[in-house]
This record gives structure tokens, sequence and C-alpha cells, in this order.
């Protein structure tokens, strides 16, 4: 049902845009400017979009569910998007006035559209880790999995009388457990921390051994526990911190929308 839904929701956005364009190429035919009516319907689309962020502020009404309101902000956004260029007759708007107003939506349509992304993706992603992790916490968890790290190590030491893991653990591992890593790689959903996990433990154990290997494996299990946190990381780092650009870009645009309006109107007269 819930994809019924968004799939009507894009239809009736996709319908309604091709009737404005229709109705724009006919206007100019007739020698006329649709300008203003396309620049009225732009301005309460961003007027509609802007009302997501005090939905979010007002849970407790009977308003309809969080996804709902997702999928709409990310129909209409699209919409805005076609609508623009729609208004301005191009991707690039003369003036320096229009220039900065394009910029500031082009803007607000990227982040826009990462933050759909992110909250699309992330949550289910963070979910296939298999553990949960509180933000404010990450930093102690990490802090936890460095000092097992270096005992295991130091245990491997006194028990063994080698150095090789230590070693190994010092010139390469040390570097990986200090703070969190691969943190673009994390956020674009990669594997290159996987890899050099796997890389850089598989170099050292054929040197270990067997006493030594019991060590090793305990490390990389820490590894691949820290691989997990370094993503909840990244993940919840974009979730927390995308709105504090998205949001500030729309009340921009908004407000120099409305002044564009303002100054139209007024020569206008």
């Amino acid at each position: 049902m819930r994809s019924r839904q968004i799939a009507i929701m894009w239809i009736v956005a996709a319908v309604l845009f091709a009737a404005l364009a229709y109705h724009a190429h006919e206007v100019r035919l007739r020698l006329g400017n649709p300008v203003i009516l396309t620049g009225y319907l732009l301005f309460a689309v961003m007027v509609g979009l802007g009302l997501f962020n005090l939905r979010k502020k007002l849970p407790m009404l009977p308003l309809g569910g969080a996804t709902t309101w997702l999928e709409l902000h990310a129909v209409g956004g699209v919409f805005a998007i076609a609508l623009f260029w729609l208004h301005s007759g191009a991707l690039w708007p003369n003036g320096p006035y229009e220039q900065l107003l394009a910029v500031l939506f082009y803007l607000v349509s990227f982040t826009g559209i990462a933050g759909y992304i992110i909250q699309r993706s992330y949550p289910r992603r963070l979910t296939q880790t298999g553990i949960e992790v509180i933000y404010e916490r990450i930093p102690g968890e990490l802090a936890d999995l460095r000092d097992e790290g270096q005992n295991i190590v130091l245990a491997c030491t006194d028990e063994t009388g080698s150095d090789t893991l230590a070693r190994h653990y010092t010139e390469t591992l040390e570097w990986f457990f200090r703070r969190p890593r691969f943190f673009l790689n994390h956020a674009l959903g990669g594997r290159g921390s996987e890899h050099w996990v796997r890389r850089n433990f598989t170099s050292v154990e054929r040197l270990l051994n067997e006493a030594e290997h019991r060590h090793w494996e305990k490390l990389r299990a820490l590894a691949e526990a820290k691989n997990k946190i370094d993503f909840h990381y990244a993940a919840q780092s974009l979730t927390k911190w995308w709105p504090l650009s998205h949001v500030p870009l729309a009340a921009a645009v908004l407000a120099l929308a409305l002044w564009h309006l303002i100054l139209v109107n007024v020569y206008a007269l």
C-alpha cells in the first residue's frame, strides 16, 4: 500500500508539471509571460516544503506519519527543481541577484537529496551491523577497544616472548585504533575499511606461531568490531548534522524568494 501511495505522489507531480509546462508554452505562443504564475507556484511549493520542518517539531499532532511527510517532501523538492527551471527558463539565470538565488536553491536541493538518501538508507544499514551504539558513547566505546587491543598485544608479548605482533601493532594497527577512520568511505557505503583490515592482518599472519595466532584472532575481532562502530560514527554524524546545513539554506532561499516576489510586484505597479 505504501509503495502505491508513493507512486501516486510521483504520478500526480509529473502530471501537474506537464500541465504547467504545456500552459507556459501556450502562453508564450500568445506572446504572454508565464513567469508570474510559475513564480507564485514555486514560492507556494517552497513554503509547503518548509512546513516539513515544522511537522517534525510537532510529532504529537495527528498530521500523518513521518514517512509520508518525508516522501511528500522528496516529491515536492523534485517538483520545485523542475518548476524552478520552468520559471527561470534556464539552468543558470542571468543577473547577479538571480544567480545568488540559484546558487542557494541548488545548494538546498543538493543537501535535500543527500538528506533523503541518508534517511532512507542509513537506518537499514545501521541495523545490518548487528550492534546498537549511542552516538555520544562512541568515543568511550573506541577507547575501550583501543585499551583492549593494547592489552592483547602486551599479553601476546609476555606469553610468547615474541614482539612480532607488537611491532606490527605499533607500526600499523595503532593508527587504526586511535580514532574513527575511513569516514567518507563508510558514509558512501564503501568497503575500503574492511579491505584495509583484511590486508593488514593477513600480511602479518604468516609470521606468527600458533600461540601468537590466538592473540592475532582476538585483535582482528576487535578491528572488525571497530569497523562497525566507525560506520555508526559516520552514519550517525551525517544524520545528526546534515539538517544544520539544509535548514538554514532553505530559510535563506525563502527569504530571498520573498524579497524577489516583493520587488517584482513593486516594479510591476
